[in-house]
């Protein structure tokens, strides 16, 4: 089992109260409207709860992925080539990552990079169990943030991002774009990238995708309070706000939000936050692309569309851009 067993730690969150975490929280609770970033979704019990949204039958976004992953993997890693080294960002269970594993036995190593220290590294060992000649390195990161890609041991022949989920579409215009150009400077030259993103579709199938009838997807959004209020000694009351997910059609995009059902304060860092009843916290946005939209965004960026995948409903592509 090779594991790179010096786990690298770039702009990570998630070990107690650091000054990034409370500088970030409370510039977004101090905004109008306030919001809080999606990254703090993924403590362990996020990490979890995520693993178990994309179980539900509603969620047709894993398991329309998965199926176009699992009927093209070997285009796939013919386009990704022999000897490359594959950086997946926000790598969370590595469960896709294995369709293209199971094609790319001669991959120089596998980058897993998440914000969850404890399932990250959980990830990366059943990997390595399962691919025993396969190094990996995982990588505790906010990749939003510049990080390095390790030294390994064998010659690369360049360095191509998996970046699955649709996880693009929780950034806004600008801010896509700006991950966009650090997944070219963690590439470096003869970048190559493989995205999944999600197209637009009915209302009702995009509402119900974030609004399962288990109520998982609430609990995971609740929990990004129950995190600050465990890290920051926060006192959110998990009772006074209800999640909510609505598509907006003028932006493209399924807004999350937690709603506060009464007017309330919040501690938290020493400062205090009002609530007024009815007011929306922003926890994510979640845009939907046509292919012409989202080529435009990646060339911004400078990265050109070579291979689209997609499914037979036309409900999500997979691209290979360099």
């Amino acid at each position: 089992m090779l594991i790179h067993s010096n786990l690298r730690t770039r702009g990570a969150v998630g070990h107690g109260a650091d000054w990034s975490l409370i500088n970030d929280v409370l510039r977004g609770l101090r905004s109008s409207p306030k919001r809080l970033s999606p990254l703090y979704f993924y403590d362990e019990r996020g990490s979890q709860l995520f693993e178990k949204i994309c179980t539900a039958p509603e969620y047709y976004i894993t398991r329309t992925e998965t199926a176009i992953l699992a009927a093209h993997a070997p285009e796939i890693a013919r386009a990704i080539g022999e000897d490359a080294l594959l950086v997946e960002l926000g790598s969370g269970a590595s469960t896709k990552t294995r369709l293209l594993l199971d094609h790319l036995p001669g991959l120089a190593a596998y980058v897993p990079v998440d914000i969850s220290r404890s399932h990250l590294l959980d990830a990366a060992r059943r990997v390595a169990e399962s691919y025993p000649n396969l190094e990996v390195h995982p990588v505790c990161a906010d990749f939003t943030l510049p990080f390095s890609v390790p030294n390994i041991r064998r010659e690369r022949t360049r360095v191509v991002v998996f970046f699955p989920g649709s996880t693009i579409g929780n950034f806004d215009t600008s801010a896509a774009i700006d991950l966009l150009l650090i997944m070219r400077d963690i590439a470096g030259p003869d970048a190559a990238l493989v995205i999944g993103y999600d197209l637009v579709k009915e209302p009702d199938v995009l509402e119900l995708a974030y609004n399962d009838a288990r109520g998982v997807t609430a609990a995971f959004n609740l929990n990004v309070l129950e995190r600050l209020n465990r890290e920051l000694g926060a006192d959110f009351d998990l009772q006074g706000f209800e999640h909510e997910a609505v598509w907006v059609e003028t932006h493209s995009r399924v807004e999350m939000h937690l709603v506060s059902s009464r007017a309330q304060e919040v501690a938290i860092a020493g400062e205090s936050i009002p609530f007024a009843s009815g007011e929306r916290l922003v926890t994510e946005h979640c845009h939907k692309y046509t292919p012409e939209t989202f080529a435009r965004l990646a060339a911004a960026a400078g990265w050109h569309v070579r291979n689209t995948w997609t499914d037979p409903r036309g409900y999500f592509n997979v691209q290979y851009l360099q």
